[in-house]
């Protein structure tokens, strides 16, 4: 048995099931393989909380067009959260805290019993406090049942002919802010427009702009350093200024996923 056919089994005696799918390879795939066991009993549900980019919101929708699958949009607002905006190390707990929340409420609206994200084996090797928020809402993770890691999940996506297959990862637009520093609608928004700068500059397609009180610091992987030359240094400083950075730096470090996850003074 191939590996996608075991992960279209773990839906075989599910009458109905519900999908939190980003814009990612994860619940992409997850939602693939609902949806060629279950039909249109798979339903994929994408949360627009307002820190998700707008990049991802379109990607979510073109794999729903791929895949044939229904999506539901959930609209809510996570800047209405306290427990979310003062951005302390419990931030993603408390954002997948919410989202538990709204799935369970329109699961029982479609009589949906099961519901399931994108949460892969690599996954659980990180700090990641937003996984067990959502395991204390009794949302399962078939690509753990079925002892998917992130290679094997990218190369079955390119298998079965998924755009987004090897696309880099991302997370929410909240997680560029370190710990402690206030999240803000200003903040998201600079953010999101400064990450299209740069990428739109350079062609490069793994960029954070971190937002550390209001400086911008890049970071992209190590062997893209060398495209931010002076020139276009200088360009992309003048226009994230524009948006109301007051500096900006190219981490010499390079791009590492979680790397302000410490509490700022």
């Amino acid at each position: 048995m191939t590996k996608l056919e075991e992960l279209e089994n773990w839906f075989a005696d599910k009458n109905k099931v519900m999908i939190a799918l980003s814009g990612g390879v994860d619940s992409a795939l997850v939602a693939y393989a609902a949806f060629q066991k279950l039909g249109n009993s798979a339903i994929a549900i994408t949360a627009d909380y307002k820190t998700l980019s707008e990049e991802e919101l379109q990607t979510a929708k073109k794999i729903c067009s791929e895949i044939g699958i229904q999506q539901l949009l959930l609209d809510y607002n996570e800047l209405e959260n306290e427990n979310f905006t003062k951005n302390d190390s419990d931030r993603c707990f408390h954002c997948r805290m919410e989202l538990s929340e709204h799935l369970i409420k329109l699961a029982k609206e479609h009589d949906v019993k099961v519901i399931v994200d994108g949460t892969n084996l690599d996954d659980l090797g990180d700090f990641r406090p937003g996984i067990d928020a959502l395991k204390q809402n009794g949302i399962r993770s078939p690509l753990v049942e079925t002892n998917f890691s992130k290679s094997q999940i990218r190369e079955t996506a390119k298998n079965v002919g998924l755009s987004v297959y090897d696309k880099p990862s991302n997370s929410c637009l909240a997680s560029r802010i370190p710990w402690g520093q206030r999240v803000t609608a200003e903040k998201l928004t600079r953010i999101e427009i400064g990450e299209n700068i740069v990428k739109q500059i350079t062609n490069v397609k793994q960029v954070r702009v971190r937002d550390l009180d209001g400086s911008a610091k890049i970071e992209v992987e190590k062997n893209m350093i060398p495209l931010f030359d002076d020139d276009t240094l200088h360009e992309i400083t003048d226009k994230l200024m524009m948006i109301g950075f007051t500096s900006v730096v190219v981490d010499p470090e390079g791009y590492k996923p979680g790397k302000i996850n410490v509490i700022a003074d």
